[in-house]
């Protein structure tokens, strides 16, 4: 049996996530997910694989506002309520999309940018700001929407192919530097690659494609320092190469809304 053993959200586009027992599955994936992201001079999307020091900041979730802490120090943080005023949309550019946001003001783009050295400002997705889902998988996507993720709603990843993963390094390496949202345990290493439909608590999921992974699990999410060797990637590639794309993952889009909790099964179709 594939159990729902870990649910991750993460709030800010590249900041530090953290566990959840339970979440609520929205529209466009777990509620409060990536629905915050940091921004450049020129509205362009800013993240951990340029950045690594954003990994630095954690953040958190009140009942009615974000969060966010430096590690560095834990008593400096800046809280920003969900209930912002209606300020004028703006278009920021993530990859090769154009979204609509509204920037949450001075103080946090003042807070952000000194923490880290750079100028930056953060913007929310509203719930009018509809970002569809955008995939080379043939899978016609209409009506499917994601956040300020990179692609896609969901990341699943199986505790089987960490454990496999991990069994080739001296050190255990963290979960946390592939920033899935789903985990599953149960199955065989990598068995995530071949999930296509599937249910948790009653809500029907689609794997869509494997996730080609870029620089950022080279980054040590508690220290923020870049692994000088490559590593895990280095070894990754060695096995997990696919049409010269290292493969660790599997992207995921939903239909329907609902609550998911650790413990609930995968019931595969």
């Amino acid at each position: 049996m594939l159990e729902l053993s870990q649910l991750y959200i993460y709030p800010v586009k590249s900041l530090a996530g953290f566990s959840v027992e339970s979440a609520v599955v929205t529209d466009r994936g777990l509620q409060h997910d990536r629905r915050w992201m940091l921004v450049d001079d020129k509205n362009k999307f800013l993240t951990i694989r340029e950045y690594p020091e954003m990994a630095l900041l954690h953040t958190f979730l009140t009942d009615d506002a974000l969060v966010v802490k430096d590690s560095r120090n834990p008593t400096d943080q800046i809280e920003v309520p969900f209930a912002l005023p209606k300020t004028e949309l703006e278009d920021v550019t993530i990859w090769n999309a154009t979204v609509a946001a509204r920037s949450v003001g001075p103080e946090a783009a003042d807070w952000l940018s000194k923490q880290l050295g750079l100028s930056c400002k953060l913007v929310f997705m509203p719930e009018d700001s509809l970002r569809p889902v955008d995939t080379t998988s043939g899978y016609q996507t209409d009506g499917k929407y994601t956040s300020f993720a990179d692609a896609y709603p969901f990341l699943l990843v199986g505790e089987a192919s960490m454990a496999d993963l991990n069994g080739r390094f001296s050190e255990t390496l963290s979960m946390l530097r592939f920033r899935p949202n789903l985990v599953f345990s149960g199955g065989t290493p990598y068995q995530e690659d071949e999930l296509e439909d599937f249910t948790i608590s009653g809500i029907p999921f689609t794997g869509l494609e494997n996730c080609a992974r870029c620089n950022v699990p080279n980054v040590d999410p508690e220290t923020a320092e870049v692994n000088p060797d490559r590593q895990p990637l280095k070894t990754l590639a060695k096995y997990r190469t696919v049409d010269r794309q290292i493969i660790f993952g599997r992207n995921v889009v939903h239909s329907g809304t609902g609550v998911v909790s650790v413990g609930d099964e995968l019931v595969l179709k």
